[in-house]
């Protein structure tokens, strides 16, 4: 190379290319790039647990999504269904980022913190829910995904009953669940129905599959 030429680095790439089509800016995204079939798609796909579970398939960030909600709804039945789909979409952020063990996400600290809001917030605006939802429901969706938890610790992770009530909090009177992990096709599909029901119950409307639009 001659004296005074500089090879100029290429800005890394921030974006990525969803199965729809979509380029979802990491760094900046905007809720038009968002779409309901790429996030139950990579949800369906992200283990719990970083994966170390019993069972033929992971549990995965859409199933527990799904028994989120579910166990909301079990806590507080007159629950708005806006806020009933506030819960499904929880984790909604993971299908970029994944799912990241709580240990490692305070590891990470304030901007990792800041990077995920910024996709929640995207996430709410695309599916017509406030950017950020009110306390009261964030910490409803709390209680029901630490719930949520002690069914899968006791259940998949090897996790005992003492020691699962110590990290995650004893379940709501009145609920039980036993777990079985779906595939991830199966987990996909009940995601994605989920969100139609709760998203038509909200008063929102369900546009085209992002996957049929060519």
């Amino acid at each position: 190379m001659r004296k005074g030429l500089h090879k100029t680095a290429k800005e890394p790439r921030a974006w990525q290319r969803m199965l729809s089509g979509r380029r979802l800016d990491l760094l900046d995204p905007s809720p038009m790039d968002i779409e309901i079939e790429d996030i139950a798609h990579g949800l369906a796909r992200v283990a719990r647990w970083n994966g170390q579970t019993i069972g033929e398939h992971a549990f995965s960030v859409a199933q527990h999504s799904v028994v989120v909600e579910e166990i909301c709804a079990h806590i507080q039945p007159d629950l708005e269904p806006r806020w009933r789909l506030a819960a499904l979409l929880h984790d909604a952020s993971e299908y970029v980022i994944g799912d990241m063990i709580s240990p490692f996400k305070a590891a990470l600290g304030y901007d990792y913190k800041l990077f995920e809001e910024r996709l929640e917030h995207a996430i709410h605006t695309r599916f017509g829910l406030p950017a950020k939802a009110p306390l009261s429901v964030r910490k409803l969706i709390k209680r029901a995904d630490r719930a949520c938890a002690f069914f899968e610790a006791t259940q998949l992770a090897g996790f005992g009953y003492d020691e699962s009530v110590e990290f995650f909090d004893p379940p709501p009177e009145g609920y039980d669940l036993h777990i079985e992990p779906l595939s991830a096709a199966q987990a996909q599909l009940r995601y994605v129905q989920r969100y139609q029901v709760l998203s038509e119950a909200a008063g929102f409307s369900v546009g085209p599959a992002a996957f049929d639009t060519e």
